[in-house]
């Protein structure tokens, strides 16, 4: 039986070593940039751009995977500082949280953001079903549907369902912006 993990203010959640398993496996590691398909220079762990997050990925650049995980920290912890802008005080769950992660790091902080994702999250009460769901959405690069993105969205939909039927705290009501669970 899977242990039941209560849902947090996002600000008490990272992503997690399962989380990070997973999306290490859904990105895969490849010492040299590629063309990813669409276009865009990738290297280490889906890398578009360096451990500084500004300068981007060329052709020829290579990563050691010690460096490219390294770069893919760094990479995470910018983003969850976004999502968690983003989101708000929305209590989550850590496999809803780790889920988001992994489909933010694909498609990016700022299509995350402005996704149904997040106005499911927004609504009273939060629809975390409806939120689950918006992940399905997002299987298309270049304008067509790549069956790898299916895949990887199935198995991210599966990890934010899992934190189905958990408690939820009560949202502040004082507007302090209290970060307690």
């Amino acid at each position: 039986m899977p242990v039941m993990t209560p849902r947090l203010r996002n600000t008490l959640l990272t992503l997690s070593l399962t989380g990070l398993i997973s999306l290490v496996g859904y990105e895969g590691y490849r010492r040299q940039a590629y063309d990813d398909g669409v276009g865009v220079q990738t290297v280490g762990y889906g890398s578009t751009v360096h451990a500084d997050g500004k300068t981007p990925v060329k052709a020829g650049d290579t990563l050691t995977p010690d460096r490219a995980l390294i770069t893919l920290g760094a990479h995470v912890s910018r983003l969850e500082m976004q999502m968690r802008a983003c989101i708000g005080p929305v209590p989550l769950a850590q496999p809803e949280w780790d889920a988001y992660v992994s489909l933010a790091y694909n498609i990016g902080a700022a299509a995350f953001c402005k996704s149904g994702i997040v106005r499911a999250l927004h609504a009273t009460p939060p629809d975390y079903g409806g939120a689950c769901a918006q992940i399905r959405r997002w299987v298309y690069a270049g304008g067509k549907k790549l069956p790898g993105l299916v895949k990887r969205r199935e198995g991210e939909y599966r990890l934010c369902r899992g934190a189905d039927s958990l408690p939820t705290p009560a949202l502040p009501t004082s507007g302090d912006g209290a970060n307690t669970p």
